[in-house]
């Protein structure tokens, strides 16, 4: 259900039968052996989108540190990846030199990396090891600037080569966002298990002008957005989120709280005109002493719309700095966006880089005018086939999209039980974590005799009848999973 020894199994053994039909074609053995390692490497997630759409400080927001970017590379095609390391480290990797230790400097404001020089030649990555708790279980990939146009992108092909999930950033969801998105489906494994994304829109703060209300406008237009079934068709979720607001809340100290409560202090219509610009933010006489250097820094944190939101949310009761920094991370959506990257993602990451394996077999089978590369297709076509787990991914993102034509308490179960509140048994079946075997297995089995009614109700329609049997086999699967468990040997 999560990318078990079945699929996980089937994929592995695919690898190593192409590998060994491979073994004296380095072009194709190089790549298969790099899926197979990736299988046993934290899920990887591309951060993509046009320019000045916000992708570093988003990176930024979801890592909890500054960190990005990395430098200039003005004009570049690379990819820069953030991984989980002990200390602070970037390699430069390009197809004209070997690999190149870069000169790092870490700071209160993060990290600067000197692309510069002859590493920035024929640069392809650049690999950031920076030590945080949020890159344990993925690896972020900032991406350079998508084209607008919706011509075929290099660097869009590429994403979808290397990545296992995609974080889309969009200002305003317009049409060639979406057809960026359509990249890369016409393939078997496309077609099948394209690779999943969640819409972002990103920079909410800005929206109808950075108003007071610009953040929840924007999550009211990520809702309205999120059914449309061309979106829906493309994308597991759509999310509203202000990188600035979120990485602000998580990054708050101490001296910026208190500045901020300072500016609280000054009744709302009189603090109100000194916040209709920067300039006059920055400029003007304050009622309460803020020397310039003290503002600038507010402003470069957390933006003009910031500074209001949060001295708002200061007079309303957030009087601390933890509570404060809590409340601007919910309202900037970047604790949606981070449920929707673990609900979506990292909960199924198994699922996400087993599909990611199949379309390497299927790009090398059908990039090698070898004869037995028809096999390895069929082989990918039977897994593809035979795999729930796909089934699962597909019928979720149609829950979400509001075209499974489940009436609102079906598509709330179905949900549930396909894993949108977690993939662990307790919370498919809607129980405590720690509830006993007897009643999961009560439960597994009451939502398997219902969904199968379902899947048997000619009453229904076609897609209504084939979306209830991809959930009661959902809840055989849980039920297989219990008596495995029940047959395993007790701990000594």
């Amino acid at each position: 259900m999560t990318g078990g020894p079945g699929l996980e199994g089937a994929v592995r053994g695919l690898l190593h039968e192409a590998l060994d039909r491979s073994r004296d074609d380095p072009r194709a053995s190089g790549p298969l052996r790099h899926q197979l390692a990736r299988l046993d490497q934290p899920l990887r997630v591309a951060i993509a989108g046009p320019w000045r759409s916000g992708k570093s400080t988003l990176l930024n927001a979801l890592m909890g540190e500054a960190v990005a970017p990395v430098g200039e590379a003005a004009g570049s095609e690379a990819l820069i990846w953030y991984e989980d390391g002990p200390t602070p480290r970037a390699t430069a990797w390009s197809s004209s030199r070997p690999p190149q230790e870069l000169a790092v400097a870490r700071s209160a404001a993060g990290m600067r990396v000197d692309l510069g020089g002859p590493a920035a030649d024929g640069l392809t990555d650049v690999v950031v090891q920076w030590p945080t708790r949020s890159l344990r279980h993925l690896t972020l990939m900032d991406t350079p600037a998508l084209g607008g146009t919706g011509d075929p992108d290099p660097v869009i092909d590429r994403v979808l080569h290397e990545a296992d999930a995609v974080l889309h950033l969009t200002r305003d969801g317009r049409d060639s966002d979406l057809r960026v998105l359509e990249a890369g489906r016409e393939s078997l494994v496309g077609q099948a298990a394209p690779v999943p994304v969640v819409l972002v829109r990103s920079r909410a703060d800005e929206t109808g002008g950075g108003q007071i209300d610009a953040l929840l406008t924007a999550r009211q237009l990520a809702r309205r957005q999120q059914r449309d079934p061309r979106v829906a068709a493309l994308c597991l979720h759509v999310v509203a989120c202000s990188g600035t607001v979120g990485l602000a809340g998580r990054t708050l100290d101490e001296a910026e709280f208190d500045a901020l409560a300072e500016l609280a202090r000054v009744p709302r219509p009189e603090l109100e005109s000194h916040l209709l610009s920067a300039d006059r933010f920055l400029r003007g006489e304050l009622p309460v002493y803020l020397d310039t250097a003290d503002r600038a820094a507010l402003l470069d944190r957390l933006g003009l719309f910031g500074v209001r939101l949060a001295t708002t949310l200061v007079r309303t009761g957030c009087d601390t700095r933890a509570t404060l920094a809590t409340e601007l991370v919910r309202r900037s959506g970047l604790a949606e966006l981070r449920e929707s990257v673990h609900r979506l993602f990292v909960d199924r990451q198994g699922v996400l880089k087993a599909r990611s394996a199949l379309a390497a077999v299927e790009s090398v089978a059908r990039t090698r005018p070898a004869p037995d590369a028809g096999a390895l297709l069929d082989a990918v076509e039977r897994i593809l086939a035979g795999a729930h787990e796909f089934a699962e991914l597909r019928l979720f993102a149609a829950l979400r999209g509001d075209r499974s034509g489940f009436d609102a308490g079906s598509a709330e179960e179905a949900r549930r039980l396909l894993g949108g509140e977690g993939t662990g048994l307790p919370a498919r079946l809607g129980l405590e974590h720690d509830a006993p075997v007897r009643r999961l297995w009560e439960g597994a089995a009451e939502a398997q005799r219902r969904w199968r009614e379902r899947a048997e109700d000619p009453r229904l329609r076609l897609g209504q009848r084939r979306g209830a049997q991809v959930v009661a086999r959902s809840c055989e699967g849980m039920l297989a999973e219990l008596v495995d468990r029940s047959r395993r040997p007790a701990p000594a």
